[in-house]
């Protein structure tokens, strides 16, 4: 599977965490298949636990296939770097796959390494992505999780989710519209429009903008 160097290089943006820490953000691609194994590995087995909602110890080749040739319409990833690290390893992923019952509704999911957790990745990651969906008519998130995943509930939370038992699982909903209409005329509104308009100097202004970071031009 191959994947335009263009299309990839107009939707990657490099910022730098709060903490100082430079990340690059971009679209998944079928190379990233050992960054995967690499940061999976990275993971503790509870942090696993959640991301999966199940015991997994590894990623067998057919799981690493569907997460790394997807079609960036209604199967979409976004993953992190981490440059300021030897290697530049990926430190985070969030996609979301859209419902085959109801397109403007998707799936969405992110997980983070250990070590930088709480660090902020996670919500750069789902803006990003949230970004992306509206681009492609995806008007809401649906996410399922652990009761007990506290980081991701209060991530959700923070995004304005409203929270339900489905077959006693719970589920989140983030109602996207609503929520670039929360915040209409601050900087994650505009990260939406220039997205959805293929505005790629606006995308990377304003993400730098919602962050209130300084970034770096990417290479």
């Amino acid at each position: 599977m191959s994947v335009p160097d263009r299309f990839i290089e107009r939707r990657t943006v490099e910022v730098a965490l709060r903490d100082g820490t430079k990340v690059r953000l971009r679209p998944i691609t079928p190379d990233d298949k050992d960054a995967l194994v690499s940061g999976f590995r990275r993971m503790s087995p509870e942090s696993r636990y959640r991301r999966f909602m199940g015991a997994v110890d590894h990623l067998t080749a057919e799981q690493l296939r569907y997460l790394t040739e997807i079609d960036y319409v209604d199967h979409y990833a976004v993953v992190a770097f981490a440059l300021d690290t030897p290697g530049r390893p990926g430190i985070g992923v969030a996609r979301y796959v859209r419902s085959s019952d109801d397109p403007t509704v998707a799936e969405a999911a992110v997980a983070v390494v250990d070590d930088h957790q709480g660090r902020g990745v996670g919500t750069l990651l789902l803006t990003a992505l949230g970004a992306v969906a509206l681009e492609n008519g995806i008007t809401r998130f649906r996410a399922f999780f652990i009761n007990d995943n506290a980081p991701v509930k209060q991530l959700l939370d923070d995004l304005g989710a409203t929270f339900t038992v489905v077959d006693g699982e719970p589920v989140a909903e983030v109602d996207l519209p609503a929520r670039a209409e929360e915040l209409k005329g601050t900087p994650l509104y505009g990260l939406f429009r220039a997205v959805a308009r293929g505005e790629v100097g606006g995308w990377r202004q304003a993400l730098r903008s919602l962050l209130g970071l300084n970034g770096a031009s990417h290479d």
